[in-house]
């Protein structure tokens, strides 16, 4: 409910010639519609769940003694949205002690909504999801993304991806919203996905829909992820190792 209701704020705004800020960075943007949707989710959220905490992208919210709390991106995307590009989602998670039991992401332009619950399987519109079933890189479509460091970071990815294509894979995308990115390696349209600098907010939902249909999720060398801006590097599980040995 709350992902949808978010989604129906993004649509109010999307192409209506809104005013784009900027955010620490002069290449990070922020929009009305990031600030509605939080609140529209936040304010929904706490209707039910009162004493639950929350970790999102635009606002700073108190912290209190409870051990669940809901990460919440409400527009992922938004240099694709306030240029009009139609590739854009909400993302929410909750964490119960910091491992993620709920995530949910909605597109709103396609009208998709990808959920999990822990140990209950991965689902695109209420119909089950799996990962691609391609078992070497010569064989997968890779999507990849950037950050807005455009230092060392973006030189290493660029190499990385030039070390990948070297390897004859079928293509790299570069979509630019790493919660619907993350989605489409959990049902299966890409067999990996990896970008070097993301925030919770950007894949705690993410990450356990790509479990939950049957992938993998880890940090750079194969470690877990914790709740702290890290590297991600998530695949269809078959070429999570030779993914790794690219990214390392």
């Amino acid at each position: 409910m709350a992902a949808r209701k978010a989604g129906e704020v993004h649509k109010k705004y999307f192409n209506r010639n809104i005013r784009v800020k900027t955010k620490g960075t002069s290449i990070n943007l922020v929009t009305a519609a990031d600030t509605e949707a939080e609140k529209e989710i936040v304010s929904l959220i706490r209707s039910y769940f009162p004493k639950h905490n929350f970790l999102a992208e635009e606002e700073t919210y108190k912290k209190i003694d409870s051990e669940y709390t809901w990460v919440i991106d409400p527009l992922d995307g938004t240099s694709n949205f306030s240029y009009g590009l139609p590739i854009f989602c909400v993302s929410i998670a909750l964490l119960k002690n910091n491992e993620p039991i709920i995530g949910v992401v909605y597109d709103p332009m396609r009208d998709e909504l990808f959920s999990a619950q822990k140990n209950c399987g991965a689902y695109l519109n209420r119909e089950k999801i799996a990962v691609a079933c391609a078992s070497k890189l010569k064989e997968a479509l890779l999507i990849t993304g950037f950050y807005y460091n455009r230092g060392k970071d973006m030189v290493a990815n660029l190499e990385r991806i030039r070390i990948f294509l070297s390897k004859r894979i079928i293509g790299i995308r570069r979509l630019g919203a790493a919660a619907l990115d993350l989605c489409y390696v959990a049902c299966g349209r890409a067999a990996g996905f990896w970008e070097f600098t993301l925030s919770p907010w950007d894949f705690a939902a993410g990450m356990l829909i790509v479990r939950e249909a049957g992938g993998m999720v880890t940090g750079r060398y194969g470690e877990d992820i914790t709740l702290k801006k890290s590297f991600i590097a998530a695949s269809n599980g078959k070429i999570h190792n030779a993914m790794l040995e690219v990214l390392k």
